[in-house]
């Protein structure tokens, strides 16, 4: 009996085998103990029960909800006298392409007046070097989201630029420049 219990923790018991053994027998034995202690279980309980009704987060009596929509997208408003989204977007992207020879100050002022605070911060550090493209291809096509709220593309000689132009109390100016290649 001593040298089965000599064997037993100078050996079993050091060896990883004799370690991962005894840490399952504390595991079960600790699960045991709990199911023994906290009595019989019922199965209506916790997660397992189902609701008797469907779950509904939107009264189901107020309409569609879905993104696609069969009607058409309002009409951009212009104030009168205003730009149109469509003559803010030329004189934006004319500015962005900037000119030869043109500085970073006299660049950025040319787009201050046309962008949204916001962009006028992301644009920053920007400089006109880094503009990818040179000329204006095409016209441009608008995509009508709200009544405030326009999506503009522009071909260019490299790519296409994307703009998306709110209104504001100074008309019509450009919160997102994006660009796409080929």
């Amino acid at each position: 009996m001593r040298r089965a219990l000599e064997f037993l923790f100078t050996r079993a018991l050091r060896s990883r085998l004799g370690v991962a053994l005894v840490i399952a027998v504390l595991v079960f034995g600790v699960l045991g103990a709990a199911r023994l202690i906290s009595g019989p279980l019922d199965p209506t309980d916790g997660l397992s029960s189902r609701p008797n009704q469907p779950i509904t987060t939107v009264d189901p009596t107020t309409g569609d909800d879905g993104v696609l929509s069969n009607e058409a997208p309002p009409s951009p408003v212009t104030s009168p006298g205003g730009r149109t989204p469509e003559q803010t977007a030329d004189r934006f992207t004319k500015a962005w392409l900037g000119r030869p020879g043109m500085t970073t100050e006299e660049w950025q002022a040319g787009l201050r007046p046309l962008s949204t605070p916001a962009l006028t911060e992301k644009m920053a550090g920007a400089e006109p070097e880094t503009v990818p493209a040179e000329q204006v291809t095409g016209p441009p096509t608008m995509r009508e989201r709200t009544e405030t709220f326009v999506e503009l593309l522009l071909p260019l000689d490299n790519g296409r630029l994307r703009l998306e132009l709110v209104t504001s109390d100074k008309g019509w100016i450009v919160d997102v420049v994006d660009w796409e290649r080929p």
